[in-house]
């Protein structure tokens, strides 16, 4: 059984030059380490980055408080030292030390305890002996909203997903090509286009949403001429970011459109028509189950996936899930603040029917933990970017762990 000996904490930077915590617990046979990511699209419902006297604050009490009480703790599950945290917090939702320094403990520890026992973190997060199956790579290739500066789309992330991959390292490459011969496209037909990535590594450019997917579909339809890999397209709207309340309109401030409730959902069955997507993440605002619900029965062959409508909430996914609110959810730790609140999520995801999407932060670090919650949650697609090393540390671990499994390894498959 892992016992803490000892806990450190500092202050690193994420990808974006954010200021962030990482923690290092200390355990008999090895140490965890974990610095927390940040979104810059964020849903109101996450838990707070911080408490109210920001990152500063959480130091102190990391330091102060949370310290002397780790030291000679000792765990046997995932939920044990998580729900130690959330009673030395002794909030809901982890508002007294913040989510980052929460989820930096949370995911440090089940590191450490990994090391102590001599597993792989993605055995000790799944509980099961032996497990086999991969996430498809789900990348952003060119990108927009708050993840992008200037003229950019006022869509935040168009996205491709390899489907007939024999391997998950084949899938990578795949994408790989996909986002080289992209760029080479918009060289060629964005005028203002000069090379520029947005903070996931997607390409940033000037064109409108619909010349953006027409040039993705050739570059797909290139790489398949090359590679014989079908792809799936997807984008995600991040439309509470959009959406403005007191105008009750969706605000497309880049193109200049104004779109009602209705006229929101219309354009978003007009896009998954047009250009056969398969998968839409937040195509409404975070408050709006029934429109999900709408958009999700109008669409049975497309994802409709929630990431600030559930914000890896297990109370909003009960809610959610039971009004057939989309059909696949965004799964991020640090919105929740620990693995255990992740695994009770993915637990009811799956019950309720919904796939399981595991997703990166726009200001992310270099850790690979991802990939390994990725894993041991089973998730069907995992979202980690495909360019920028923090990006591709979690997709190089992948490949080292599909090496690792050899002939068990298998891709998940996004249909039943």
């Amino acid at each position: 059984m892992p016992k803490i000996i000892d806990f450190k904490s500092r202050v690193v930077v994420n990808s974006r030059g954010e200021k962030t915590p990482e923690a290092e617990v200390y355990v008999t046979g090895g140490v965890g380490r974990y610095s927390a990511p940040s979104g810059a699209s964020r849903g109101a419902f996450e838990a707070p980055v911080f408490p109210a006297g920001g990152l500063g604050e959480a130091m102190k009490i990391l330091v102060q408080d949370v310290r002397p009480k780790l030291i000679g703790y000792e765990y046997s599950t995932q939920e044990e030292i998580d729900g130690f945290i959330r009673r030395l917090d002794g909030t809901p939702n982890f508002s007294k030390i913040g989510g980052a320094a929460a989820v930096s403990i949370s995911i440090a520890a089940a590191e450490a305890a990994a090391k102590n026992m001599g597993i792989p973190l993605y055995q000790w997060l799944s509980g099961k002996e032996k497990i086999s199956k991969l996430p498809l790579p789900l990348g952003n290739v060119v990108g927009g909203g708050k993840h992008s500066l200037g003229r950019a789309s006022d869509i935040q992330e168009f996205l491709a997903v390899p489907l007939n991959a024999k391997s998950f390292v084949e899938a990578v490459f795949s994408l790989l090509s996909l986002h080289k011969r992209l760029g080479e496209l918009l060289a060629d037909r964005d005028d203002f286009f000069v090379g520029g990535k947005n903070d996931e590594g997607a390409w940033s450019c000037s064109l409108v949403e619909d010349d953006i997917l027409t040039l993705i579909n050739s570059a797909v339809d290139f790489v398949r001429a090359q590679t014989g890999i079908r792809m799936g397209l997807g984008i995600d709207m991040a439309a509470s970011s959009l959406w403005n309340p007191n105008l009750k309109l969706y605000v497309y401030e880049r193109s200049n459109v104004l779109r009602s409730r209705d006229e929101q959902i219309e354009h978003v069955l007009s896009l998954i028509k047009n250009f056969d997507l398969i998968y839409v993440e937040d195509p409404l605002n975070e408050q709006d189950f029934q429109g999900f619900t709408e958009i999700t029965r109008k669409t049975p062959k497309t994802l409709i996936c929630g990431d600030d409508l559930y914000v890896t909430s297990i109370s909003r996914l009960m809610l959610g899930t039971s009004e057939g609110a989309g059909n696949a959810v965004i799964i991020k730790p640090n919105q929740v603040g620990d693995l255990w609140g992740c695994k009770q999520a993915v637990e009811l995801a799956r019950e309720r029917g919904f796939k399981v999407v595991v997703s990166h932060r726009s200001g992310e670090t270099p850790d690979p933990h991802l990939a390994h919650i990725a894993i041991g949650f089973e998730a069907e697609m995992i979202k980690a970017g495909i360019a920028g090393g923090e990006r591709v540390t979690k997709l190089n671990e992948l490949i080292r762990v599909e090496e690792e499994l050899g002939s068990l390894a298998r891709l998940a498959s996004i249909w039943n």
